[in-house]
């Protein structure tokens, strides 16, 4: 697996959670991290974070919810630095929960616009430029979540998530920019609750696997973090 030294990154919804936690892991790997958030102060806990990574760092805004937001954050990486080698979609939201019937279509577009639609938008924007370079890593979050119907919103967008990975990897076979998805797992998070099977520290090392492959390498896979935690017969240091 490669090393990402002088790489950067772009990291959404990286303020907290499994976000910050791959903005560390990056780093710790001597990959450049532009770190993500809704408003600029939200990232500072991020930035400080990265301080003893000896990396460089730059913080991006902007609301995913709106495309305008998601402009702004392709804006704020031509204003840093100018282009990303590794992208990680990883913001999302889930709905509040409630029977499948009662979900607006309010709540499915402005879920469907976060989990979706912008990770289009920022791959739209990045990925012919990696292809061109010769060299990009697309990772995009999903989620193993089934059954649960009073989520639907969430659970149809992660599924949609998944579709348009595998066609964007056809896209780009064989330009070594290879596009797959990441399943961190059910982290206890603020999404993800108090009751959930995992750490979010365990999304590590594993959700770095998919931006450390080698030139050429699987494209259109899933790769599911907790089969790579610490002491694991599969996993990684």
């Amino acid at each position: 697996m490669q090393l990402l030294e002088q790489k950067w990154a772009l990291v959404t919804g990286s303020s907290r959670g499994i976000g910050q936690q791959i903005a560390v892991g990056l780093a710790r790997q001597k990959c450049n991290v532009v770190v993500h958030g809704r408003e600029i102060h939200h990232v500072q806990e991020t930035l400080a974070l990265l301080k003893s990574a000896d990396v460089q760092a730059h913080a991006v805004a902007g609301d995913l919810a709106t495309m305008e937001g998601v402009q702004s954050v392709i804006a704020g990486v031509r204003e840093g630095p100018g282009q990303i080698d590794i992208l990680y979609n990883n913001a999302a939201i889930q709905n509040k929960w409630k029977p499948i019937w009662e979900i607006t279509m309010d709540e499915w577009l402005h879920t469907f616009q976060i989990n979706l639609f912008s990770m289009i938008a920022l791959c739209t924007a990045f990925a012919p430029e990696m292809k061109a370079r010769g060299y990009g890593r697309i990772i995009n979050l999903t989620s193993g979540i089934k059954d649960i119907p009073q989520l639907a919103p969430y659970s149809v967008s992660k599924a949609a998530v998944d579709k348009y990975t595998r066609d964007l990897a056809a896209e780009l076979r064989g330009t070594n920019v290879l596009a797959n998805t990441l399943d961190p797992g059910w982290l206890r998070t603020d999404m993800g609750g108090p009751s959930a099977h995992h750490e979010v520290t365990t999304v590590l090392p594993g959700a770095l696997v998919p931006a450390l492959l080698d030139d050429n390498g699987p494209s259109g896979q899933l790769y599911a973090a907790q089969e790579y935690r610490q002491g694991s017969r599969d996993g990684v240091e």
